[in-house]
């Protein structure tokens, strides 16, 4: 450090994986490097992270009915979502940081490269959680109660990949927690069908999660960093298949148990094709396409959204 202060921060970078030509690359400079530590840039995790939300509270509303309380909490889980996607990804960066300097995908990460100091990185992380607590003022305690018993599996998560071969088991639990949030602030009580939606969705997400794991693969292995991806070699495919099987069963289980009626069933149908059609498609040294595939499960969890909705908007059928 020079006596006139902090050197100067390096040019703000694209990171890998980032749509071109985002609002955030036309944004003010100064601004850039926080929206690409909360990946603006890379929304497919904002919805990966609302959905389960929304699945929850289309879960309860097979059992409450339809009312104009679904949309108003739909709207505060986006708005959270949004706010706590940022805040996990600028505090998984953080942790990382290091790592991510020596991996060819992460590199241009801001923490990583440079772009952004760690002291206001935490700030830029107070600030989302600070929205993200805002957002819990609007629901119920017992929901409230609910999204704050998160917060462990949210701060333990970052270092999983270096404890455990099964880092992508600790993110499911920790991504699909909204579920749980979204069923008790829409007044579900059928914690057992709640419960059933959850481990399916933390599958779901331990399947979409490996493929992504296969673009660093090697990168990971030469750092040490451990991954599903690595841990099932050879066995991926069928692995992933399992995966994807035994969250279809449990869906399906969650569906039923909470009264979904015959509606249900076409609609479900889509969504295991979907998930067949990944697991028998993707190939572990096709980085591009894993990518793709995993980009893919934002449809694929809307296609099961709406066939809970269904079930929801037509409780007899």
């Amino acid at each position: 450090m020079s006596a006139n202060g902090p050197p100067e921060l390096n040019p703000d970078r694209r990171v890998a994986d980032s749509i071109p030509r985002t609002f955030v690359d036309r944004a003010p400079a100064a601004l850039r490097p926080y929206m690409r530590l909360a990946r603006y840039d890379r929304p497919i995790g904002i919805w990966l992270l609302a959905i389960p939300c929304f699945q929850g509270l289309a879960l309860a509303a097979i059992e409450t009915g339809i009312s104009w309380m679904l949309a108003g909490y739909a709207i505060l889980f986006a708005i959270g979502a949004i706010a706590m996607r940022g805040a996990g990804c600028t505090w998984n960066d953080i942790a990382d940081r290091d790592l991510d300097a020596k991996v060819a995908r992460t590199a241009d990460r801001p923490l990583a490269a440079g772009t952004i100091t760690v002291r206001k990185a935490l700030s830029f992380l107070a600030a989302q959680c600070a929205v993200g607590a805002a957002v819990l003022l609007f629901l119920p305690l017992n929901a409230i109660a609910i999204a704050l018993a998160s917060l462990a599996l949210v701060a333990a998560y970052p270092f999983m990949k270096r404890i455990t071969w099964w880092p992508q088991v600790w993110l499911g639990l920790t991504f699909n927690w909204g579920i749980l949030v979204g069923y008790a602030a829409l007044g579900g009580t059928d914690w057992i069908a709640a419960g059933l939606l959850y481990a399916s969705a933390a599958l779901w997400t331990l399947g979409y999660d490996t493929i992504y794991a296969c673009q660093d693969m090697e990168d990971d292995a030469l750092v040490g960093v451990k991954s599903t991806a690595r841990a099932f070699g050879p066995a991926i495919g069928p692995a992933v298949g399992a995966i994807y099987a035994s969250s279809l069963v449990l869906a399906a289980f969650a569906a039923i148990k909470a009264g979904a009626g015959l509606v249900f069933a076409p609609v479900f149908a889509a969504y295991a094709v979907h998930l067949v059609w990944q697991a028998s498609r993707f190939r572990a040294d096709d980085g591009p396409a894993c990518l793709a595939y995993f980009k893919s499960n934002r449809e694929a969890g809307l296609i099961l959204l709406a066939a809970l909705l269904l079930s929801a908007l037509l409780p007899m059928a």
